[in-house]
């Protein structure tokens, strides 16, 4: 029979454990499924990539695997004189078969099967995880919503043989969706095969960018423009909300930049928790001025003495009295 490395297969080490085979093998599947994939031979990489992992998963099988020692990939393999004793006493034949036939009709029992590819047709199989990206408004994401997602997905008829249908399925996103979050809709991927169990749904959240939020994680910012006689002298002010306007007061002296807090205003978190709302402070000066407006400011330039730039003037001198 024709040695294949189900470890380099699946790119783990001799020793990976159980979740580390899950994860890399559902990598895998999800990179090399014909109906997905765009890379050349990706159906016969799937192949050995669920045949690798048919064989990983279950210890038994594993262990008569790990038995065989290591071969370069395609030579030829003759099991060590012990199997025969340990898994059988001559009923499977190890001629003109691979080792996913070998492994197909392993059995938990402790001996061989003899049936081949019948057997392995009767084997049970996961179904596959499918992965999707779900773009959602900031509202959707603040309150929750339903999406239709459509799909056109393998499944399996009563003699085996795959074909693609179309599936339509309705998602309820929770609300507080944060962009990047990955969601798992259990049971909604593929159909498992021989009373396996159906695979699961990811989506991949994205939030479309919102004209006036940017949001990180649960939290939101939101740049407030202020007057300078807002800033200077404070006022109370509506700021909104994705829950609605609320009153925030500007305190005397705010400056540009400032981060004022508004919390528990951003989106919701699991359980009954919110991120806050972080209203960063802009100053914006008028373009257009009537003749009362020019004459106070002027009036104001004369008689105020702040300095905005006197930082420059001390470090400049510190700089000419340096030795």
């Amino acid at each position: 029979m024709k040695y294949k490395d189900y470890y380099k297969i699946l790119g783990v080490e001799k020793n990976a454990s159980d979740e580390e085979i899950k994860k890399a093998y559902r990598k895998l599947a999800r990179k090399y499924h014909p109906d997905v994939s765009k890379e050349k031979g990706a159906e016969e990489k799937f192949k050995d990539v669920s045949e690798a992992y048919q064989t990983l998963k279950d210890a038994q099988k594993r262990a008569a695997y790990d038995q065989l020692g290591s071969y370069r990939p395609g030579e030829e393999v003759r099991p060590p004189p012990e199997w025969r004793t340990q898994y059988g006493d001559g009923s499977f034949s190890f001629e003109e078969r691979d080792l996913s036939d070998l492994f197909a009709a392993f059995g938990r029992g402790g001996g061989f099967r003899a049936g081949g590819r019948g057997e392995r047709a009767r084997m049970q199989m996961p179904g596959q995880d499918y992965e999707v990206s779900v773009h959602l408004t900031l509202d959707e994401a603040y309150r929750g919503t339903e999406l239709p997602i459509d799909m056109v997905v393998p499944e399996y008829d009563p003699q085996g043989i795959v074909r693609r249908v179309p599936r339509r399925l309705t998602v309820r996103v929770p609300k507080g969706a944060s962009d990047g979050q990955r969601l798992r809709i259990p049971g909604k991927g593929g159909q498992g095969v021989n009373g396996g169990r159906d695979g699961d749904l990811y989506l991949n959240i994205v939030l479309h960018p919102h004209p006036l939020y940017r949001v990180s994680g649960h939290d939101i910012y939101l740049d407030l423009p202020l007057a300078p006689w807002e800033a200077v002298l404070g006022t109370s002010i509506e700021v909104p909300t994705p829950a609605g306007a609320v009153r925030l007061k500007i305190p005397p002296g705010t400056h540009a930049g400032q981060q004022l807090r508004l919390p528990k205003r951003g989106l919701p978190k699991p359980g009954a928790e919110h991120g806050d709302l972080y209203a960063i402070v802009q100053i914006v000066v008028p373009t257009v001025l009537g003749e009362r407006e020019q004459a106070l400011f002027k009036e104001l330039a004369e008689s105020s003495h702040f300095n905005p730039r006197g930082h420059f003037e001390q470090s400049a001198s510190k700089a000419r009295i340096k030795p």
